[in-house]
């Protein structure tokens, strides 16, 4: 049977550890996120977020608006990066690189005694047209080998009103649970990993 939540909903928020895919307008975006990150700071929890540089004070502005303090940063609690020390690293996009980095923000944050950790990514790097973006969907499928290891929720925001219909087709079916107009349920366009990545590969040769 499915599992149907209402967002943000503490049974999603902290029980679920695999990567999901969120779909919204910019304007719904922000009013979930906020009530997702200020309940994992109440609760103990890490924050990993993955933003534009370029807006990294308005961000931050937001984040305090919610009542976030920005000091969090210090203390480790709270780690925004931006694209480009992220996704684009080497100046394009690395999917292998990109995965195991998500693999060692969620191995040191267990290390360092966080029972749980809260990622949430800014998609919106894909349309930067930079090399290595059209294995987006493969790095959503290959992100299902490493987060089950962890207690972590992650989140991978994406703006309809950006993305054409044929991308956001790909990006479901590598999430096992999405977050869609409020509610997050299991996603019934999912797709095993091996078998999607599988697919993609083939279309390539």
């Amino acid at each position: 049977m499915s599992e149907i939540f209402d967002w943000p909903d503490p049974r999603f928020s902290r029980r679920v550890t695999r990567a999901h895919s969120f779909i919204a307008t910019p304007t719904r975006m922000k009013y979930y996120f906020r009530s997702f990150i200020k309940e994992g700071f109440e609760q103990g929890d890490k924050s990993f977020h993955i933003i534009d540089e370029r807006r990294r004070e308005e961000y931050m502005n937001r984040l305090r608006a919610a009542g976030i303090d920005s000091s969090a940063e210090m203390t480790g609690q709270l780690e925004v990066r931006g694209w480009q020390n992220t996704y684009l690293r080497p100046g394009w996009f690395d999917q292998h690189a990109m995965v195991a980095l998500v693999g060692e923000a969620l191995r040191d944050a267990k290390e360092k005694g966080y029972m749980h950790t809260r990622w949430i990514a800014d998609m919106a790097w894909v349309l930067e047209d930079k090399p290595g973006v059209e294995h987006l969907a493969e790095y959503c499928a290959r992100l299902n080998y490493v987060v089950p290891k962890y207690r972590a929720t992650v989140i991978c925001a994406y703006d309809l009103a950006r993305f054409t219909a044929a991308q956001v087709v790909d990006v479901l079916r590598s999430h096992p649970l999405a977050v869609i107009g409020g509610i997050v349920q299991q996603n019934p366009f999912f797709t095993p990993p091996d078998q999607l990545i599988r697919e993609f590969q083939e279309q390539r040769h």
